[in-house]
């Protein structure tokens, strides 16, 4: 059996009508997972770390990007940069640790060569006697660790392992000026400078496109999800803020704050517009991030795709500098997230066995209030192009 259910194309424009989604071979195939990780993953901009988790000199936490582990790290000069997890010598893997803190240098254990933390190669045994092909004193640049491409932005690392970076300005920046309608108005929530409050990691058993697809649409939202509904009663009718631009579902008339009970949150954010005021945006950055902003905190997921079925998700409540040092209580926000966060995944955790039966080898189906999702099916389609139809048994 050959990959080959991805279908050509599908139709986006809304209508009454059912339209076909991708094959369910798409979901359960280590060969089309790989041609994601070649043609998505390692070749856009992906989300990293949260800035401030790396706080001083020395600091490094692991990341995988597609088939390759990264490292980001804080620099004696302060600055993030990002390398692979790769020494030059042998190519025994530099830190097997998911995040850690070092004095000065970056040094392999297996043959102790030594990088300093920006990567130039500073020591290794009998160094002095060590000569490139040419008979010359080794380049400590060139033998230093491979650089990946990193830039900063609410207050997270992105890297991009590409040759040649997309731009990073259309990808991700424009990903949420499109969502939102304006380039300026995710900037009121100066999410660079707020605080985690809490951190959840969830490890789903399922695959990243389902999580993206369940983040997508709302008409779920009636079945599974009673206390966002609540918050958000607009969601009953199965229509997801995301299928408008510049929508922002609106909290209910007796509903206070975002909150597990409908209760008063926080103040609201400091540059929060008034048509910002008392609404919920959910944006999808392609590959892997969630965006969801309320006028007290935002919500930031970042998703790790490990294999064809299994996706960390890390997810971030981030808050103003004074509800964290003040110690404010944010169990109430967290809660109510974190309880949306387990029933999607439980979905997805559902579907994604069932994504290896014959009744779903041609795929399902989007109705009409999901049929923007069939754009996000054309675009993976488009990113993989031949490479999706390849290997399979």
């Amino acid at each position: 059996m050959t990959t080959t259910d991805l279908p050509d194309t599908v139709d986006p424009a809304p209508g009454p009508a059912l339209i076909r989604t991708l094959g369910g071979e798409s979901y359960t195939s280590p060969a089309i997972f790989e041609a994601e990780q070649e043609h998505v993953l390692e070749a856009m901009w992906f989300c990293a770390v949260r800035s401030g988790d790396l706080a001083h000199p020395g600091a490094f936490r692991k990341i995988q990007v597609g088939r390759e582990s990264v490292l980001v790290v804080r620099g004696r000069d302060h600055e993030l940069r990002a390398f692979l997890n790769v020494c030059r010598h042998r190519g025994a893997m530099l830190c097997t640790e998911d995040e850690g803190q070092v004095r000065r240098n970056l040094r392999c254990p297996y043959h102790a060569w030594t990088y300093g933390l920006d990567g130039k190669l500073v020591a290794a045994p009998n160094m002095a006697s060590l000569k490139d092909a040419s008979g010359r004193d080794i380049d400590r640049v060139e033998f230093g660790l491979v650089p990946v491409a990193l830039r900063e932005w609410l207050g997270y690392a992105w890297v991009c392992l590409a040759d040649d970076p997309p731009s990073f300005e259309a990808e991700v920046m424009g990903a949420i000026t499109e969502r939102l309608g304006d380039p300026t108005a995710i900037d009121n929530y100066r999410i660079d400078q707020l605080e985690v409050g809490r951190r959840v990691v969830y490890d789903v058993a399922a695959n990243w496109k389902l999580i993206v697809e369940n983040f997508m649409e709302c008409y779920h939202c009636a079945t599974i999800h009673p206390e966002l509904t609540e918050v958000l009663p607009e969601f009953k009718d199965g229509l997801a803020a995301q299928y408008f631009v510049g929508h922002g579902a609106e909290f209910g008339s007796d509903v206070s704050g975002f909150t597990i009970d409908g209760s008063a949150g926080f103040e609201t954010l400091p540059g929060v517009a008034p048509e910002q005021d008392r609404k919920y945006y959910a944006i999808t950055v392609r590959p892997t991030v969630f965006v969801n902003l309320v006028p007290d905190h935002i919500i930031f997921h970042r998703m790790y795709p490990m294999a064809h079925d299994r996706t960390i998700v890390e997810c971030d409540w981030l808050y103003t500098e004074d509800v964290i040092a003040e110690g404010r209580d944010v169990s109430r926000s967290v809660e109510l997230f974190h309880r949306v966060n387990e029933q999607d995944f439980d979905a997805c955790e559902r579907t994604q066995p069932a994504m290896s039966s014959r009744a779903y080898r041609h795929g399902g189906v989007l109705v009409p209030a999901e049929h923007h999702i069939a754009e996000f099916h054309n675009w993976i389609v488009g990113k993989l192009g031949n490479s999706g139809n390849e290997g399979g048994e």
